[in-house]
């Protein structure tokens, strides 16, 4: 044991290498910049921090309160900038070892690791599968990551930008040997960076606008996804011929595999809760997206040019590519005799001409002249021109070249189209019962939709959905709520029109509770052309299904909904399938994490149930968080942990907030997700479906400890007096609203109201008090009655649940990272913000109990001594973090009493904001 720990503090040597030398680096820039003062007191403070986590030492908690205590605002906040690039640069360099390692196994051959596509390829190999078995699933496959505009990402992009570029560095050191000479320069470059990084404001002046975060989303594009999900799908495409022997012709049409890999967005058509998606947003989004791509494609194919430079008289070429070139209208001198060069001209052209065209259509740009180039009619025209060179290339002696760049681009237009991502529209359910009982009202006044009950209510929508003649008219007067309403869906209809389905391809209903509200969506959708009377949809009608009570409802809505001809119809027309989202951060919240798991472990059983019965095939989107209090955690455990026949080769998830970030803002961190979530789905569906279920006591135990768990959590959150109170007191709730983090509102009503807070702040806030308390609170309690219901076996039961069991695993692991990353200390000093002291003492000394309850009662079912026992290098990595995170958490303890006390000094308020941001850093995954 003790070698192997020696071996693991040997691999992580270049880590603390790394992170010893940004430190240094950003304390001489501290002290260039703030003056020695400043410098020796952060280094003051942060070798106190260490003596007292290292030591459990009294005495430098002492000196550390004395150093944080009363510290003027300006002095607190070059402490709290100090303090928070130090957490920034720790996380660059905790990926960039991340990497280092990853690369170190692929160069020693190790075996491949669980999570990696090789690895789920190799598994499926031994399991039986061959290239036909793979085939089929690649056939039938649809992996979505879905971005998501959830304000938890705290920094602008500016900084991230900033961080990019140190990461840049340190890859390029590490990779490259260098002379002394370029040791120096690379030095002085990590210097300029970090210099540049703390002259970078950390916080944004102006609220984001939705089309900044629009902008923000689209730079995923170019830091991974243009890149790395072709490269993805040219990678399979290898494997699968090497299996079937042949040779590596790749990009063959019978060869590659369908584009399963496809990326979702919200941003820009998620209006639920923000008043600020319109349809002229909506418009703007799907531009954006639209020449985003083009720009893309138009620089691709400029390339090529300029590298397909293959003359006639040395290559021969089909007679396809000759007519190709001949139709260019490239009469170059220098390229008559380049017949690829030619072709790629006239394909340039026609590229030139479409954007042109789709510029005039909205009004960005005047018309182009007639007589230029033929516009493509959509992108598959596009690919085909593409396919003409890449046969010419395979029949003649260049197949090299047909596998570089042109293969790349012929697999992105696949991928992206016209239209890059593929949009989800989202909106309440509550609106969608008001816009139609508007419409209704008009047409046929004394129709009162909203007095009706669920069956009355499901007649009327169900003859409406079979009847040609539209509701709306130009000439009634209806509400502004559904003059918008009906305007966003009229502008998804043109995007349509202009760019094809898979421009906004799902329809999403938040709240959904019953029958009627899928219906409602359905005749709106009608009133606009994408769905039709005859029983036809464009799109996916998905019902969100969010809180406790609607998770345990769901799979009788589905079944009550199915079973009508005219909704069966639309699902019909979508191929068979029929998705489902499933809400895990307004579940927690409601319900606590414990019982929010179990009851959406359930649902998925209940769905699958019906959907079987039903013939219809189910597609899950999961709306995980970044927080384990959201349903974060890893992607990879995750999805294996979700019972048979859930996945079944289709999965969507969304990814959120400072997550997207992490997971997406390089190459290689990517290219690494994005394999995540294919092995998972891939070894979900060939590998795990013939797994036998868990074993039915399980089953009941789970009922038991999630039913004490939620009366638990409920007990606390929504039924205990003042508990809104002291919550909104011992928390950065009211400052997180003040963060230039989001265009949406904290809140969907201005109430102080638990129900009505969104789960994001929620969570973000007691993530921030290092109380975590979303993601464990009722676990201990949970536990402490199943074992005095079960005094001889209750703890070894339950540790045959977490050995055997993946979900209670992954349940269990959860909890442990979470627990590992609280701190009651910390998080008794925001108690001590509570005026009322009553009410303080009480509720703390609750969660207190509880927390501690739930530690004991985890670390006995996981069998371990200490919290993150089996997981050493995690252990390592947060442990590592407190003595920079407790001083920040300290010092936002006492600018937020300076600030209750005196709301007029921005810059105390600045100094918050500051302390959000760097503990959010130091968390990782707090929102």
């Amino acid at each position: 044991m003790a070698d192997n720990e020696g071996n693991e503090r040997d691999k992580d040597q270049p880590l603390r290498d790394d992170i010893r030398h940004l430190g240094r680096i950003l304390g001489d820039t501290v002290r260039e910049q703030e003056g020695p003062e400043i410098y020796e007191l952060v280094e003051k403070i942060r070798q106190t921090s260490i003596r007292f986590h290292r030591d459990a030492d009294e005495a430098a908690r002492q000196e550390l309160s004395t150093l944080l205590d009363g510290m003027p605002p300006l002095v607190a906040v070059q402490i709290i900038r100090a303090f928070s690039y130090f957490s920034h640069l720790a996380n660059i360099a905790e990926d960039q070892h991340h990497s280092r390692r990853n690369r170190a196994h692929a160069i020693a051959g190790s075996p491949p690791r669980p999570g990696t596509l090789a690895n789920a390829l190799e598994r499926a190999e031994k399991a039986g599968v061959d290239a036909a078995g793979l085939r089929d699933f690649f056939a039938d496959a649809l992996v979505s990551p879905v971005l998501t505009a959830h304000p938890t990402e705290v920094r602008r992009k500016s900084t991230l930008n900033r961080e990019m570029e140190i990461a840049e560095l340190l890859k390029l050191k590490e990779l490259v040997q260098a002379t002394p000479e370029e040791a120096r320069v690379q030095d002085e470059s990590l210097r300029r960076a970090i210099l540049a990084l703390w002259q970078t404001a950390l916080l944004r002046r102006v609220k984001l606008t939705v089309l900044d975060e629009v902008a923000n989303g689209l730079s995923y594009y170019d830091y991974t996804f243009l890149a790395e999900v072709p490269r993805l799908l040219c990678t399979i495409e290898d494997h699968l011929e090497g299996l079937e022997g042949e040779a590596v012709d790749a990009g063959n049409a019978d060869t590659e595999v369908p584009a399963f890999l496809r990326i979702g967005s919200w941003i820009g058509g998620d209006r639920d809760g923000n008043p600020f998606v319109t349809a002229d947003v909506l418009r703007e989004t799907v531009r954006q997206h639209r020449d985003r791509a083009m720009a893309f494609h138009e620089e691709q194919v400029r390339i090529l040019l300029n590298e397909l430079s293959l003359a006639s008289r040395l290559v021969r070429t089909s007679p396809e590519l000759d007519a190709l070139a001949a139709r260019s209208g490239d009469r170059a001198r220098e390229h008559r005799d380049e017949p690829y060069r030619l072709a790629l001209a006239g394909i340039l052209n026609r590229l030139r001409a479409t954007i042109a065209v789709q510029r005039a259509e909205d009004g960005t740009a005047p018309a182009a002249e007639p007589g230029g180039a033929l516009p493509y009619p959509d992108a598959a025209a596009f690919r085909a021109d593409l396919d003409i060179l890449h046969h010419s290339l395979m029949a003649n002696g260049s197949k090299a070249l047909a596998r570089g760049r042109l293969r790349a681009m012929r697999r992105a237009v696949d991928c992206f189209g016209f239209h890059l991502a593929s949009l989800d529209l989202r909106q309440n359910s509550d609106v969608h019962e008001r816009t139609v009982a508007d419409l209704l009202e008009q047409a046929s006044p004394g129709t009162a939709y909203r007095d009706r009950d669920e069956a009355a209510r499901i007649a009327l929508l169900r003859a409406e959905l079979v009847n040609p003649r539209p509701l709306a008219s130009s000439f009634l007067a209806y509400t502004e709520e559904t003059r918008s309403e009906l305007a966003i869906l009229r502008t998804a209809a043109q995007a349509h029109a202009s760019l094809g389905e898979a421009v906004i391809p799902n329809c999403i209903i938040s709240k959904a509770e019953g029958v009627s509200d899928m219906l409602e969506l359905a005749l709106l959708l009608k009133e606009v052309g994408l769905v039709s009377a005859h029983g036809t949809s464009a799109l996916h009608v998905i019902p969100l299904f969010e809180t406790i009570a609607d998770l345990q409802n769901c799979a009788g809505v589905m079944d009550q909904l199915l079973g009508l001809p005219e909704y069966r119809a639309l699902v019909d027309s979508r191929g068979g399938v029929q998705e489902v989202m499933l809400g895990y951060s307004d579940s927690n919240k409601d319900g606590g994490f414990v019982s929010s798991g179990w009851e959406l472990y359930k649902a998925e059983i209940g769905l699958i149930e019906v959907f079987a019965r039903h013939k219809v095939k189910l597609r899950l989107f999961h709306g995980r968080g970044g927080s384990v209090g959201r349903g974060g955690g890893p992607s990879y455990d995750a999805i294996l942990a979700q019972p048979a026949g859930a996945v079944n080769g289709q999965i969507r998830v969304t990814e959120q907030g400072e997550i997207i970030s992490s997971k997406y803002s390089s190459p290689e961190a990517g290219r690494r997700n994005l394999e995540i979530l294919v092995s998972a789905t891939l070894e979900s569906t060939l590998l795990d479906a013939g797994e036998p279920g868990p074993r039915l006591e399980f089953l009941a135990a789970m009922e038991d400890l999630s039913k004490a768990a939620y009366d638990a959590y409920r007990s606390l959150v929504y039924d205990t007096p003042g508990f809104e109170d002291y919550f909104w007191s011992s928390t950065v709730i009211n400052e997180i609203a003040t963060l230039n983090i989001g265009s949406r509102p904290a809140s969907r009503n201005k109430t102080r109201a638990i129900e009505s807070l969104r789960a994001i702040p929620w969570v973000f806030s007691w993530a921030q008090c290092r109380l975590m308390l979303p993601a464990w609170y009722g676990f201990g309690t949970a536990v402490a009655a199943f074992v005095e219901a079960h005094p001889t076996n209750g703890i070894a039961f339950l540790q045959a649940m977490y050995r055997d069991w993946p979900f209670f695993r992954t349940l269990l692991s959860n909890m442990d990272m979470v627990l590992s990353k609280s701190s009651l200390a910390v998080a008794s000093r925001y108690a001590e913000l509570v005026p009322d002291e009553e009410l303080r003492n009480r509720i703390f000394s609750r969660i207190s109990a509880e927390y501690q309850r739930s530690i004991t009662s985890l670390l006995a079912i996981m069998g371990q001594k200490t919290l993150l026992e089996a997981n050493p290098l995690l252990d390592r990595s947060i442990r590592n973090r407190f003595p920079y995170l407790d001083p920040l958490n300290h010092v936002q303890v006492e600018l937020l009493k300076l600030h209750r006390r005196d709301e007029g000094d921005d810059q105390v308020l600045h100094g918050i904001q500051l302390t959000i941001n760097g503990i959010s850093a130091g968390l990782r995954n707090s929102g």
